[in-house]
Order: structure tokens, then sequence, then C-alpha cells
């Protein structure tokens, strides 16, 4: 027997509709390329995503049509999020920040038929449309006053006048939940990148997820802020999970400085913000050197890689912030976990609360998650084995676009993340490193995120990678690259000397070098490859 509920489908149009019904005046305020802030309302920005569906369908779009963006976190990429998926074709995401032959490489295999370009990129876009094969307009994402005269783009439109004369009537259409709506390509550090294509339903899913109190915690109250980038799986969500609980949002542009961001923290009366640790230490430094407190700041979610304990204590006791480690991928939406403590938790000591939050934290329903042995044998939740992290869910891939990288899934719909993890009795999800980068010693496994996080929290340490370097004797051993911060003046005597005391021993790099900056993925993540490029040659002292 079946039940008698109504059988709507999952829409991300139902979104920008609900918020504009009963959050219609709540503010989407955005600093601008063209300069100045930028404010209007949900209501508006419905009517202006119709606009933009309408503007779609006048240049010949139909459904399942790849749409490019290539743009920065402002209100027009949202509309377009909301334009280009309510209509029924796909939003994909761009990452500007990538080499110029992966956006070639990435457009080439979406067959993009419009490129929507932000003011600054349409230069690399002018450079590199002669081999960009599918696509049959570029849009340029302001009005005609702020457009550069010098362009030689054939036929370049302008999102302005486009959408000037639509009605904003546009009604949106009913369709399969499974229909994709977004399209992202992973960051691709080994090999071309692949595409992560989500549909309606997981794009919905995904935003109740990710708005529960134990994960964002968001409602009609937040002020929020991303600084993840719109061209990084969807801004981890956040466009979708604000407009479904009504909360005001607050889009950065192009300016992630220290001072930039700490302006629109105060002005515009932002709780929370969510983005990576690069991003925050930046805004760290700002607020120390210039004596600065956050007002209204209550939440900070850190993804991408793991915070350094120094971060989240200094942001907890001297600013009265409460930074919270997420973790996930494009392959998953991106959530997998957040690290709320339990109420249990808020009675430990101080220390044990600390290294509690250090862990990536707990997965929301929806998502699944177990640790297996190479025979793919699952391993204990008792908070010391690590093994590979498995995941599933209604928001994680099931393959990628176009079948690269073949059936992606184990036995059980399982979908392997690269990731070594532990997770302990109550939930709580450690990754201890990626599958390519445990540093393999003896026969045993040290943790370079681990390592990394213990070195950062040392005073004189700005960022700090580790890598495993060949050893006739021990297979690998730890070298650890270290970032100073400016005017430090430590050295590798002193740095050992400290991690004595919080490592085991046998864990100790057996060298330090010292590095103006340590290479970073487009997306912020600390980029393995290139140094163990750098360091191929390398030759340990022990060695």
């Amino acid at each position: 027997m079946l039940g008698l509920m109504q059988d709507r489908p999952l829409l991300i149009s139902q979104l920008i509709d609900h918020a504009a019904v009963n959050h219609g005046d709540t503010e989407i305020v955005s600093r601008t390329l063209e300069g100045g802030i930028h404010r209007y309302t949900y209501r508006d920005a419905r009517i202006r995503a119709k606009k933009v569906a309408e503007a779609l369908l006048s240049l010949g779009v139909t459904p399942a049509d790849r749409i490019g963006t290539l743009a920065w976190n402002g209100y027009r990429h949202f509309e377009l999020y909301y334009g280009i998926s309510g209509m029924g074709a796909v939003c994909h995401t761009i990452n500007p920040r990538l080499f110029p032959e992966q956006i070639v490489y990435i457009v080439n295999h979406a067959e993009d038929q419009i490129l929507f370009v932000d003011l600054n990129l349409l230069p690399a876009v002018e450079k590199l449309l002669p081999e960009l094969k599918s696509v049959r307009h570029v849009v340029a994402m302001t009005d005609r006053a702020h457009l550069p005269k010098d362009l030689r783009i054939p036929d370049l439109l302008v999102y302005e006048e486009l959408l000037a004369d639509k009605p904003g009537t546009y009604e949106w259409p009913d369709f399969d939940e499974h229909t994709a709506s977004s399209l992202c390509y992973t960051s691709g550090t080994t090999g071309n990148p692949k595409g992560v294509l989500y549909h309606h339903r997981s794009t919905i899913l995904h935003a109740y997820g990710s708005a529960l109190p134990d994960t964002l915690n968001l409602s009609a109250r937040s002020v929020v802020l991303p600084v993840v980038p719109m061209f990084h799986v969807n801004a981890w969500g956040l466009p979708y999970s604000a407009a479904m609980v009504g909360a005001k949002l607050v889009f950065p542009g192009i300016a992630l400085d220290g001072a930039s961001l700490h302006e629109l923290f105060e002005a515009e009366g932002v709780t929370f913000t969510a983005g990576v640790p690069t991003v925050w230490l930046a805004l760290l430094q700002h607020l120390q050197a210039n004596k600065l407190k956050l007002a209204t700041v209550k939440y900070a979610v850190i993804g991408g890689s793991a915070a350094p304990p120094a971060m989240i204590e200094t942001f907890a006791r001297d600013y009265g912030v409460e930074v919270l480690h997420a973790w996930g991928m494009s392959e998953m939406s991106p959530l997998g976990t957040v690290n709320h403590p339990k109420e249990k938790h808020l009675k430990l000591p101080a220390d044990d609360l600390l290294a509690l939050r250090l862990k990536q934290g707990r997965p929301p329903f929806g998502v699944d998650m177990m640790i297996v042995d190479d025979t793919g044998a699952e391993l204990p939740r008792d908070g010391k084995a690590f093994g590979d992290l498995l995941v599933r869910g209604p928001w994680v891939t099931s393959g990628y676009f176009r079948g690269e990288g073949g059936d992606v899934l184990r036995e059980g719909g399982w979908f392997a993340t690269g990731d070594v993890a532990t997770i302990d009795p109550d939930g709580y999800m450690t990754i201890t490193d990626r599958s390519k980068d445990v540093i393999k010693s003896g026969g045993e496994w040290i943790s370079s995120i681990d390592l990394e996080n213990a070195a950062m929290a040392h005073p004189g340490v700005a960022e700090a990678a580790v890598i495993g370097i060949a050893h006739p004797k021990w297979d690998e051993r730890p070298l650890l690259i270290v970032h100073r911060k400016p005017d430090a003046a430590i050295d590798k005597k002193e740095l050992i000397e400290f991690l004595g005391t919080r490592v085991a021993k046998w864990w100790l790099p057996d060298d330090v070098q010292f590095v103006e900056a340590i290479p970073h993925t487009a997306t912020g993540k600390i980029l393995k490859t290139k140094l163990r490029e750098t360091f191929k040659d390398y030759k340990l002292p022990t060695a």
C-alpha cells in the first residue's frame, strides 16, 4: 500500500520562489567589480533570475544545454544559479584560477553553449575563445558603460542589455527532479579534471542537510558571507541553503584580503562565513596587526584542509568565533561532515575539547560512511583504526560526467574518497591523510596532516606541508616544508625540538626545508604534487 502524500518533484526553482514569497525583503548584498556595493532583495533576485531564463530561451538554449560561468561571488552569478537550472539547463561553474589549458579542456568537454563572464575575466576569455569549440555566445556580466573598449570578442553580449527588455514573468517548468542542474569539475591535480553532475533532487536534499543545527546551523536570522567561491562546488551549497532558510547573503566579489572581508563583516553584520584556512590566516593577521575585533561573526566554517589548532584557539579566545571543521568533496556536493560538539563534550577539559574540534566532524543524515582495510573489510569505529574512507548517500556521485573514470562505485554503492581516516564511537571522523599522501615508514603509517598541524602550532610558522622522501632503510621518511611568518627567525633545530613534545619520536621529520611560499591548487589546497616534483631529487641527510 502506498501513502497518500503529494508527489511534487524537488526543484531548485522552488528555493528562490520560497525565498521571494516568505523572505522577500531580505537583502542580498554584493561587492561589485565595477566598484561599490549592490543591494537588492530575494524578491528582486527572483524576477531577474526569471529574466535570465527568458534571455536564455531567446538565445536558443534548450533543456540539458550546458551554460558556463566564469565569475566571482556576486548577485549576477546568484541569478545565473537559479535562472539556468530553473529553466532546465545545466549551470556549469568554471574555476577561473585554473590553467588556461584546463579551462579550454573543461569548456570543450562540457560542450558549453554560452559563457557568462565577469568583467575582469573577459581579456582571458578573449585569448581562449578560438579554442572553445562549442561556445556560441559570450556574455559580459556587466553593463555597457563598464565594458572595456578594446575587447575583440565577436558579437559580445552584455548581461544588463540581455535582461533589460525581458518581462521577468517566466513560469518555472516542472520536470523530473533527477534532471541535471549543475556541473562542477574536480580540481584535477593529476590528469584532466572530471565533471561531477548534480541534479535537482541532490541539490535540494543537500541544502536541507547542510542547514541543520548540527551542520551549518542556518536560519532566517543568519547573515551568510561565502568566502568559498561560487565556482567551487556551488559555494558549498550556500546560495541554495541560504535561500531555503531566508538568510541574508553577502557576496564579497573578488576582494578576499583581510581588510576587505573585515569591512564587510562589520558593515553587514555577518554571523556566518565559510572558506579555506589560507583566507582565515590572512584575516587573523589583519585583525592582529590592526587590533581589530569581530562584532557579529559567530561561526567560521573551515574546509578544504585542516585548520591549525592555534587558529581555532585564537578565533575562540580573542574574537568569540566558533571555528567549525567541515569536510567534503566535489563528489559529495560537497558536505560530508561538520564538527559540532555533543552536549557531553562541553564538559571536557579545554585541551580535550580542542582535540575533539580538530576532527573533521560527524556526518548529517544523508551521508553514510565507513573505513575499510586493503581487503575491503570494515574496520572498527574506535578512533584508533584507520583505513580507506568510503561514503554513500543521495548527494554523493554515482559516476563522472561522460563516464570518465569508469565505474567508481564499490559493492553496496560505496564511493572511495581517496582519504585515509578514523571514525570514533561517537561518529566523529578524522582525516589522517590522502591515500596517496600517507608516509609509509618501516611498515608503519605517518599522518602528514597531523605532522603539518603540529608544525603550524609553532608561532613562527605561517604554513607547513609534509611529503614523503625515499629512504634506503625505512622506504620513506617525512620532509617538513615550512613557510615562515614575516620576521620569524625559527630554524630547523628549534622546530624539531618543538615537534618533539607533540608527536611520536619516530614521526619527527628527517629534515626541514624553508621556502618563500607553499603552492596551492586553484581551490586553496596544498599542492603536494608540485612539492614532490620540486623535491624529487632531494636526498635526506639521514639517507
